[in-house]
């Protein structure tokens, strides 16, 4: 498969020659209901769209960023019956504008209307408001249009009317960053539905709603689903360390999952889809230094070495293609991707604990990599004002400038990942890696365990300590730009310390040097370095077995 550019449209797959017999992208397309890549119909007859997308867009079908939506509600404004076919619909409102019934926008403020029902959007400056439909103020469909009269000669009195609570949908919502996203949201006062396999930990804010069950559940989806304004598509499968490896699970979740959310995104009418994506969609070993998204291609899916990067790779782009689908009965799917890199914060569960418990077991004594590669982290609170201000960002107040976008969501800083993680040790009372290991020999070890673990996975469970694509991760450099986020979506990343994240985790789980001798450790990890020496022997002595005999 020939790399896509960020944010490609089913366009841009076929001019990079794939095809539903041999792209993976396509064939999962193919379950998805809605027009697919072989059917691309454009605005309606007679409708003049706005300003089509900017670099990296995804062009599906139906109006682009900035035209103007057909019948329905579009997302973030409300809007009355749309014109009919030859009829010219004017641009997109910008901020502040209200939509009229047929007669382009109307300056807020010579509307002498207050804000209906239909006109709810994510909390955030600069998000307007639009006619309640079927109000009664527009005109039937058999009555001529006209010019609305000056506001000096209106006789309407304006009505304040407040406008209905937001209602958001979470997948993934137990897990880390949901769980932190949905409670944001609740505090700003919307309806926050988390929906994950696993009950969050924390307890729900109020406002909060979770409702268990998978998302390759389509019963269960189509209910959840009902009435929401906006899904922020968080949940995945396969992220690190033995969950890498299942690769049924992965794929059934990441593009099956996905692929299942838009349907029924466009099947309960919901207006905006926010996926949550990843850096390894472009990353896959390949150095990348200040990557943007329109100058670093997708990683050829069949080069990745990791099934969760390949599904959530497929999963990107779905989503983009997704862009534009008409929702029955009126208005457009609008959707985007955020790529971040590895999540820190305040109770962190994946990433912090891991390598902490790693450390404990003196397994982290050595560092391989040069000293200068470089990588991205993001603290939570910033990828949620991340997904935020990308929801807002997909409504007409803000003149869908998000629609069909990809953007690298990160801290603005590039760090050494041992130098970054020096706090982590100093807290739990041991030394920095001070042994340097050949990353080839951390590499080939990574590739022993990896199959070691599937070996004996019927029998018991033995967690790899790295696997080979997070041997890449640490040992290559890959950073990224956010000043597509900053310009677009107002992205401005606060500043954030690891070390207080360290501080928080280990107040939280008493941590501190494990008992026993340092003898007692050390003699622990030669007998695991024993160990990988034999099995590095066993495996180069098959090796050398296989060999044709000359």
């Amino acid at each position: 498969m020939k790399p896509n550019p960020a944010g490609s449209s089913p366009e841009a797959c076929k001019a990079a020659g794939q095809r539903e017999k041999n792209c993976p992208v396509c064939q999962a397309w193919g379950g998805v209901s809605g027009p697919g890549p072989e059917s691309e119909p454009g605005p309606p007859s007679g409708a003049a769209s706005g300003p089509g997308p900017g670099p990296g867009a995804a062009s599906g079908p139906g109006p682009g960023p900035g035209a103007a939506s057909g019948p329905g509600p579009g997302p973030g404004a409300a809007s009355g019956p749309g014109p009919g076919p030859g009829a010219a619909s004017g641009p997109a409102p910008g901020p502040g504008a209200v939509l009229g019934c047929g007669w382009g926008p109307v300056p807020a403020a010579a509307s002498g209307l207050g804000p209906g029902p239909g006109a709810a959007s994510l909390p955030g400056p600069g998000v307007g408001s639009g006619l309640r439909h079927g109000s009664g103020t527009c005109p039937k469909s058999n009555e001529p249009m006209t010019a609305p009269p000056p506001a000096s000669q209106q006789k309407i009195q304006a009505i304040p009317m407040e406008a209905p609570r937001q209602k958001v949908l979470v997948t993934g919502g137990g897990g880390y960053l949901g769980f932190s996203l949905g409670s944001s949201l609740a505090k700003s006062g919307t309806s926050v539905i988390l929906l994950d396999l696993r009950r969050p930990q924390w307890e729900l804010s109020p406002g909060t709603e979770f409702i268990q069950a998978d998302i390759r559940d389509e019963e269960a989806l189509l209910h959840a689903f009902k009435g929401v304004d906006c899904v922020f598509h968080v949940a995945s499968h396969g992220m690190s360390g033995a969950e890498k490896l299942q690769k049924q699970q992965i794929e059934s979740i990441n593009v099956g999952g996905t692929k299942l959310v838009i349907d029924v995104c466009v099947r309960q009418r919901v207006p905006r889809l926010i996926y949550t994506s990843t850096v390894n969609v472009a990353f896959g070993g390949k150095p990348i230094e200040e990557g943007d998204e329109d100058s670093v291609p997708y990683f050829p899916l069949e080069k990745h070495m990791d099934h969760y990067s390949r599904t959530k790779a497929i999963a990107d782009q779905l989503t983009l293609m997704a862009n534009g689908m008409p929702l029955p009965g009126g208005g457009t799917l609008r959707t985007c991707v955020l790529r971040p890199p590895g999540i820190y914060g305040p109770e962190e569960q994946r990433h912090l604990p891991r390598v902490a418990s790693h450390i404990k077991k003196r397994l982290f004594m050595f560092r391989f990599g040069d000293r200068r590669t470089r990588m991205n982290w993001v603290h939570v609170h910033n990828l949620v004002q991340a997904h935020v201000l990308a929801a807002e960002a997909l409504t007409a107040a803000k003149g869908y400038v998000a629609s069909g976008q990809a953007y690298y969501i990160n801290d603005g800083e590039s760090v050494n990942l041992f130098e970054w993680m020096a706090p982590l040790f100093e807290k739990l009372g041991y030394s920095q890696p001070w042994i340097q290991v050949p990353t080839s020999w951390v590499y080939l070890t990574a590739t022993v365990m990896e199959y070691l673990h599937l070996a004996l996975r019927p029998i018991c469970s033995i967690p790899p300590l790295l696997t080979r694509s997070e041997v890449h991760s640490v040992a290559v450099t890959h950073t990224f730009q956010i000043a597509k986020a900053r310009a677009q979506l107002g992205y401005a990343p606060d500043k954030f310390n690891f070390a207080d994240a360290v501080e928080r985790y280990v107040q939280s789980t008493a941590a501190g040097r494990p008992r026993g001798s340092t003898a007692r450790s050390l003699l622990r990890l030669l007998l695991g370095l024993l160990l990988l020496l034999s099995l590095l022997a066993l495996v180069l002595c098959f090796l050398g077995g296989q060999r044709p005999k000359v």
